[in-house]
């Protein structure tokens, strides 16, 4: 091989590996730096604070959700204002600022079905449209698919754009109304639950209580004769119900009213808020209305008694404090030398909670602090109806039939005893008939 055609060939590969260079790089994705030089909304963590409306639109052109912030905070329009849960709104609204562009994607119309960001006239469309206003120049956004399989990140694509786009993080959309539903109900615990009384739409009561707010188990009021509870863990379920209760939709009150028969509920706390309820089922959901109140003489004397608490910590902590200087052995004195500094001062003071300063002061802060409880529980009650899950609904669809042991079967009594059944161990269970004698 002459040295003409060496240098042919060492040309020839160098322009391959040139090409090949140049078609890999094109097709590989955008650098973190490129990434995050590139967002998808520019400006717009800056400005989350000025949005006052987003709406969701869906296929064919049918609104999801429109959410609006007003004097009273975030409401949903769909749901007669109801309120919308602000935390998931702004977690939404963070993960659209912070979205990066990962990749430009198809600009072909044909291929934006498979990305899911097809336009949502289209009755199979996939997408939501969000439309966010309050902002310089609003912004239209089709959230498509959330590549899962592909490594993350979501398709989209801007309104009225060709171009679509992958860029980073999860934006799936909540596309129903009840989605967007501030869903917290109450969260009172068992341990300040006292009383429950549960009233079927037979008539038919059931109460469970506690002597102390200490007691492990609720008891079971009025147990037929003879009869004993499944278990003694067997109430406490129903005390449980206002905890952590949570709705899953939910319609004004005018345009679901309760039925003529319904489930009666309250639950009675030790420190004196009572929460009411009137529920019923229809159409296999559970459906339930709410109002609470204070019982201010239960308060008061839930009050008192924990002052009394109070009282008796603080004095037996002070005691300790005083006790512990004099079982403290004094130095050795040594001749000539100044006494300690501090060996005439008394033990320090220790802090009087304000049940003991100010217990007048202590009684108006602690009764104040439950009507303001009982005022917020209010607040969200009044005017709605709501979905309950039915896992908390099964705990005011309770009879006392159903905490107790089932009833064991009757044995059958000599009279109704089976004449084919032996008297005896040992005897055939049936008598042969007398035989002819033989011939």
């Amino acid at each position: 091989m002459n040295a003409k055609t060496l240098y042919a060939l060492i040309a020839a590969a160098v322009v391959a590996l040139a090409a090949a260079w140049w078609i890999n790089s094109s097709h590989a994705p955008i650098s973190e730096s490129a990434e995050q030089a590139k967002p998808l909304l520019p400006g717009f963590r800056e400005h989350v604070n000025d949005v006052t409306a987003i709406t969701l639109t869906g296929p064919d052109n049918q609104v999801l959700a429109t959410l609006k912030r007003g004097q009273g905070g975030w409401s949903i329009e769909q749901k007669a204002g109801y309120p919308a849960d602000v935390a998931k709104l702004r977690e939404f609204l963070l993960k659209l600022a912070d979205a990066t562009i990962i990749e430009p994607k198809t600009s072909n119309p044909k291929l934006y079905a498979s990305l899911g960001v097809d336009d949502i006239k289209g009755k199979d469309a996939k997408g939501v449209l969000v439309s966010i206003e309050g902002l310089k120049e609003p912004v239209k956004l089709i959230v498509g698919n959330f590549n899962g399989g592909g490594g993350g990140g979501t398709f989209v694509r801007r309104e009225g754009d060709a171009q679509s786009l992958l860029v980073k993080g999860n934006l799936t959309v909540e596309k129903t109304a009840a989605g967007w539903e501030k869903h917290d109900l109450t969260d009172i615990g068992a341990n300040r639950v006292k009383q429950v009384t549960i009233v079927n739409p037979d008539g038919k009561a059931l109460r469970i209580y506690k002597d102390q707010a200490g007691d492990a188990n609720f008891k079971v009021a009025d147990v037929p004769k003879g009869r004993e509870l499944s278990s003694e863990f067997a109430a406490n379920g129903l005390g449980s119900t206002l905890s952590g209760l949570r709705s899953e939709d939910v319609f004004p009150a005018k345009d679901m009213p309760p039925p003529d028969k319904v489930y009666k509920a309250a639950y009675s706390a030790f420190d004196g808020v009572t929460v009411n309820v009137v529920a019923w089922v229809k159409e296999s959901k559970d459906y339930a209305q709410f109002t609470a109140s204070l019982d201010t003489a239960a308060a008061n004397a839930s009050i008192a008694a924990e002052q009394g608490k109070a009282k008796a910590e603080y004095e037996a902590a002070a005691q300790a404090a005083n006790k512990k200087p004099a079982e403290e052995k004094p130095a050795e004195k040594v001749a000539g030398a100044a006494p300690a500094a501090d060996a005439a001062k008394p033990a320090a003071e220790v802090p009087k909670p304000l049940a003991v300063s100010d217990p007048a002061k202590d009684s108006e802060q602690r009764l104040k602090a439950l009507s303001d409880e009982v005022a917020a529980l209010n607040s969200t009650f009044s005017g709605w109806t709501f979905v309950l899950p039915g896992f908390k609904f099964s705990n005011i669809d309770k009879t006392i039939d159903d905490l107790l042991k089932p009833l064991e079967s009757k044995k059958p009594d000599a009279k109704g005893a089976d004449p084919k059944a032996p008297a005896k161990p040992g005897q055939p269970a049936f008598s042969l008939p007398p035989q002819p004698p033989a011939h």
